[in-house]
């Protein structure tokens, strides 16, 4: 049976939701009995989100078959508790990319290479590809920028297309707009919405449905009144309205009919409430909610904190982990490079290292990392954290001189981090990190034993430094252990402190496999002795 597209587009302005719209539709099609997967197309040059600044572009979402790609992967995966490969993430840069050499190659016979047809038949090629390489009953296609963006025009045109060569029976668009309603005023406006569709079908789109953003309900006569102006029924204008978490909106867009539409629109009636995971989810998206019980402050003491999509899925996994506990987590973003106070952390139940790279801010990494083992404060650090608290460690308890990493000052005398060995003939920045998912090998009897009940992991990778293994025996006499490793031994990937409340240190990214209901469990032991 021919796979059935769903282009989710946006207006008006960025950030408006579409990722959330996008794995909502997702998830209200598995939880219907339907094999489904998600489609992130960003118009940007870049090849890929590796190489983006954080604070600019969000959080870079490492993929399980290493790719460097858009935060929105990473709502795809967390809602639909699947992993998405790299290819599902499609730029610009990739689709030039590969037109360029088929026309070195001489692939195209002769012919005067152009946006169309041949950017937009790779387009499609590639979005088709997924649909049946993976023999998807659903792919959900979600067009990155705003309509009217120069670089988006190409892949809209390529879904337009689509629509035309598939027939409407198998294509629908959803818009993703904004009502903004002005305190000065009061009422909902409607004229946003009314542009940006106008502007979509000017290109030759005409959305099915409208995903309208606002703060309260979309009241009756502002839904009649987009309608009309937009050449859709009042029922395919959807409110999507304020909620307490993101996993609440499947329930929204549910409760205004929209599995019936969709159904009914690609000739599939009667195949709503197919499935017995309902109940499962909405108990997960309650979890997210209803925390009533202890409220936990961590301190996330990190680089890109002006921009709290920097660490999405960090703030995803605490809270999915205090979801499972039952425990509310309240999370304070604290900027490494300007923190000078640092009994000011003495008020947190405990503290956080997310990952990063550079110079700037790293001497706060490593007072902080030192203030949380003399203090006895909960500590988890994460790849970037990982490596500061050794150095942090090599410089308070082993009393090594110029204990550095070599990323931070490359004449360190003590290299506690150091350059893997295979990246220091690497010349090129993008794409060359050490990614995506590798086994690691757990010791017994330590913390990281108890926490994953396992003497074998595969977690997500995304650095260039590791600790270098010579200063190891040192390190474990002062008693700070390395009680997980890979690539035989290689590789040190995680460190802890036995005799300290709770301190860890992981080489990986464990909040690249954290989901709600199913969090992951460094994050679990962290919150569970920050709650003690």
């Amino acid at each position: 049976m021919q796979t059935k597209f769903i282009f989710v587009t946006g207006g008006v302005m960025s950030g408006l939701g579409k990722g959330v719209t996008t794995s909502s539709i997702a998830k209200l099609l598995q939880l219907s009995n339907q094999k489904v997967s998600c489609v992130k197309i960003d118009p940007y040059l870049n090849y890929d989100a590796g190489t983006m600044n954080p604070i600019a572009h969000g959080e870079v979402f490492v993929t399980e078959d290493g790719g460097e790609c858009d935060m929105d992967i990473g709502n795809y995966e967390r809602f639909l508790n699947q992993n998405i490969p790299k290819n599902h993430n499609i730029t610009t840069a990739q689709v030039y990319s590969d037109v360029i050499e088929s026309e070195r190659k001489g692939e195209f016979l002769g012919a005067c290479v152009q946006i169309i047809p041949h950017i937009t038949d790779e387009i499609k090629n590639r979005i088709r590809k997924i649909a049946s390489d993976e023999e998807l009953d659903f792919l959900i296609v979600e067009c990155g920028g705003t309509v009217g963006d120069i670089e988006s025009l190409p892949f809209l045109e390529a879904l337009r297309q689509m629509r035309v060569e598939d027939g409407p029976k198998n294509i629908i668009f959803v818009h993703v707009t904004l009502a903004p309603a002005l305190d000065v005023v009061g009422e909902q406006k409607t004229k946003p919405t009314q542009h940006s569709v106008q502007e979509l079908r000017r290109i030759g789109i005409q959305p099915d449905f409208l995903a309208v953003r606002c703060t309260q309900p979309l009241e009756e006569k502002t839904k009649k009144k987009i309608a009309l102006f937009t050449n859709v029924t009042a029922d395919d204008v959807l409110s999507c309205h304020d909620a307490k978490s993101i996993f609440e909106v499947p329930q929204i867009l549910y409760d205004q009919g929209i599995l019936d539409f969709i159904f009914t629109k690609f000739g599939k009636v009667g195949m709503v409430n197919t499935s017995a995971n309902w109940d499962e989810w909405n108990k997960i998206a309650e979890s997210m909610v209803s925390q009533k019980d202890q409220k936990i402050k961590i301190a996330m003491v990190g680089k890109y904190v002006t921009l709290a999509d920097s660490y999405v899925s960090v703030n995803h996994a605490l809270k999915h982990a205090g979801a499972k506990l039952g425990k509310s987590v309240q999370i304070d973003w604290i900027d490494s490079e300007s923190i000078e106070d640092f009994n000011k952390l003495s008020k947190y139940d405990g503290i956080l290292v997310p990952g990063g790279f550079g110079t700037r801010g790293s001497e706060g990494i490593i007072k902080t990392a030192n203030y949380a083992r003399e203090n006895n404060i909960p500590y988890l650090g994460i790849c970037f954290g990982f490596q500061l608290a050794a150095i942090a460690f090599g410089r308070s308890v082993l009393n090594l001189e110029d204990v550095d990493s070599t990323e931070i000052k490359p004449e360190t005398k003590n290299p506690v981090v150091d350059l893997l060995p295979e990246q220091k003939e690497v010349a090129d920045l993008g794409g060359s990190l050490r990614l995506g998912a590798h086994k690691i090998k757990v010791k017994p009897d330590t913390l990281a034993d108890k926490i994953y009940d396992s003497d074998s992991i595969v977690k997500r990778h995304r650095h260039r430094y590791e600790i270098n293994k010579k200063y190891v025996p040192e390190f474990e006499k002062k008693g700070m252990i390395f009680s997980a490793e890979s690539d035989e031994g290689k590789r040190m990937e995680i460190l802890e402190i036995p005799d300290h409340k709770f301190y860890l240190g992981v080489q990986f990214h464990p909040e690249f496999n954290s989901r709600p209901g199913f969090p992951e469990k460094a994050f679990v032991s962290f919150i569970e002795a920050a709650s003690k």
